[in-house]
């Protein structure tokens, strides 16, 4: 791969960036990391920072909401703005010549928003929508109810909030959230494309050096829910989450996680797609994730199915799941590599790609991984390694969650 240019600068009030050259292309990405996240929602008031996402982009500095909106169409910033748990994420794309005043948009967003107490009530409901959404969409439910049981509070909290604690919002309560949590300590700013490593650094410099630091928030800690549990809805269909414990992306074995889950989940020649849906017709969908905070990481399973044939889904998934560590083939490992190195190339062609990527390494790892790193971690990896990283992290001591009309067994000789 083509070899990459990859600058770290440390503004002294806290921010980090990064900057990454890309010759071939003729845009220009970033991605800014606020850490204002859901993690630091007041207790009672989950969505505080899912809400003070959307309120947030509704004017700041000289610009209304209206004159920001117009203003970042008309750089043709093709942008998001999203909530973890961790961070608040704004995240843009635009020809090169652009980012500059995309850059200088964005730090109005953060330094000095207007936050309209008139337009407070249609940020809050944006976030309510989307709450109704999840509770009407079973197979989103189940999975997001899933997280509340295998993490402990708040990462266990669904980042977009809940709807008691989104309907106990008030504009001061969010404004509070802005004024404690959303400063330059340990945020990151990650930029790449064509650009030029000590034009983005003076640039960055001025636009987001007078950001005035904070003291850093904190949050408090509590019980994740039962491991074993069923959420009563009627319906013909049911929805099945499984949960057990993995590694973190900053773990060593990280990338045997990743391609053991790839061997499990990834495409129509994975186990659980084979075994599970095509083989037996017992779902209509079934995958495997790995989900990696910042020091944990878990593997969450979703199948759906009918009533009549979720008790046998639930088996053979559980089954399927422990049997990975009983042998894998060459071939589902030669598969698992080639989908990475696919995977990589795309990388290696989008600037909004290697911003995203390049600010998430040095919030999980401190440092950046060049492609050509992951590509030779990904290489390096045999059956065997494979399955001694299984043997350490066996899939065992089940989260189980069920939506349905009707609870279903865990096979305690399995799980």
């Amino acid at each position: 791969m083509a070899d990459q240019q990859i600058q770290t600068h440390s503004i002294s009030n806290g921010l980090t960036l990064i900057v990454e050259p890309m010759a071939d292309v003729q845009s220009a990405a970033f991605c800014l990391l606020v850490p204002a996240g859901s993690n630091y929602d007041p207790p009672g008031q989950a969505g505080a920072a899912a809400v003070l996402c959307d309120w947030i982009m509704r004017g700041a500095g000289s610009r209304d909401s209206r004159a920001l909106s117009n203003e970042l169409d008309i750089l043709g910033v093709q942008r998001n703005e999203g909530i973890g748990n961790s961070h608040i994420s704004f995240t843009g794309a635009t020809l090169a010549e652009s980012l500059p005043a995309a850059l200088r948009l964005y730090a109005d967003i953060v330094q000095s928003p207007h936050l309209p107490a008139d337009q407070f009530e249609a940020a809050r409901a944006g976030v309510e929508q989307n709450l109704h959404a999840i509770e009407d969409e079973p197979r989103q439910k189940v999975m997001v109810e899933l997280r509340r049981r295998c993490y402990e509070s708040p990462w266990g909290i669904p980042s977009e909030g809940t709807l008691e604690g989104v309907a106990s919002l008030d504009p001061g309560a969010v404004r509070r959230h802005f004024e404690t949590c959303a400063g330059p300590r340990d945020a990151i700013l990650g930029i790449a494309g064509k650009v030029d490593i000590a034009a983005s650094i003076a640039l960055v410099e001025e636009l987001f050096g007078g950001w005035q630091p904070k003291a850093a928030p904190s949050f408090a800690t509590g019980p994740r829910g039962p491991a074993r549990d069923h959420i009563s809805h009627e319906s013909t269909q049911t929805q099945i989450g499984i949960a057990y414990d993995s590694v973190p992306y900053r773990d060593p074995e990280y990338y045997a996680a990743w391609a053991a889950v790839s061997i499990l989940s990834g495409g129509m020649s994975s186990r659980l797609f084979t075994e599970v849906r095509e083989k037996r017709g017992l779902c209509y969908s079934v995958y495997a994730s790995l989900n990696s905070l910042r020091d944990q990481g878990k593997i969450l399973c979703y199948a759906g199915t009918t009533v009549e044939r979720a008790q046998e889904t639930l088996d053979v998934t559980l089954q399927e799941l422990v049997r990975l560590g009983q042998g894998i083939s060459d071939d589902e490992l030669d598969r698992c590599k080639a989908r990475a190195k696919s995977s990589l190339i795309m990388q290696q062609e989008s600037s909004s790609s290697r911003a995203s990527s390049n600010a998430r390494d040095w919030y999980h790892l401190g440092r950046v991984t060049t492609l050509d790193e992951v590509r030779d971690k990904i290489e390096s990896l045999t059956v065997e390694k494979l399955l001694d990283h299984i043997v350490r992290h066996p899939a065992r001591d089940f989260t189980v969650l069920t939506l349905g009309p009707q609870p279903l067994e865990v096979n305690l000789a399995v799980s």
